[in-house]
């Protein structure tokens, strides 16, 4: 009798998942226009210095905050963002001081490592409203 009884209550899970998943995406999508409109062309590399912040934005992108007015939105190779519980640590690999296109990755929860394909400037002062 026990199973009868939470029957509908993880029937009820199940058939929220997709509409979280959609709510979810939604979200990401519209940060995702909200970050390419501030955006500036795509650049090779730019100067790593240890980010003051992150930011998912969706499963593939990440606004990477080096300094208050300097920030970058980067395409990831893979759904490397997708986590359901907690913070995780973000790490970037970089080369020299410089971190690039193709080469370099972002780690996260220490085991999920996919690979930065671009690397666009985010203008940090029309986000804010100052100009």
């Amino acid at each position: 009798m026990k199973n009868i009884a939470t029957l509908p209550i993880v029937l009820a899970l199940v058939l929220a998942a997709p509409a979280s998943d959609a709510k979810q995406a939604t979200r990401g999508a519209e940060r995702l226009a909200k970050y390419e409109a501030l955006a500036g062309t795509a650049v090779k590399s730019v100067p790593y210095h240890d980010p003051i912040k992150w930011e998912t934005v969706d499963d593939k992108h990440i606004l990477l905050t080096m300094r208050p007015k300097e920030a970058y939105l980067m395409r990831l190779s893979g759904p490397c963002l997708g986590f359901s519980h907690g913070s995780p640590v973000v790490k970037v690999s970089s080369q020299n001081g410089r971190v690039n296109v193709g080469s370099d990755r972002i780690t996260t929860q220490g085991i999920v490592s996919c690979r930065i394909e671009e690397i666009r400037p985010v203008d940090m002062a029309a986000k804010s409203g100052a100009k």
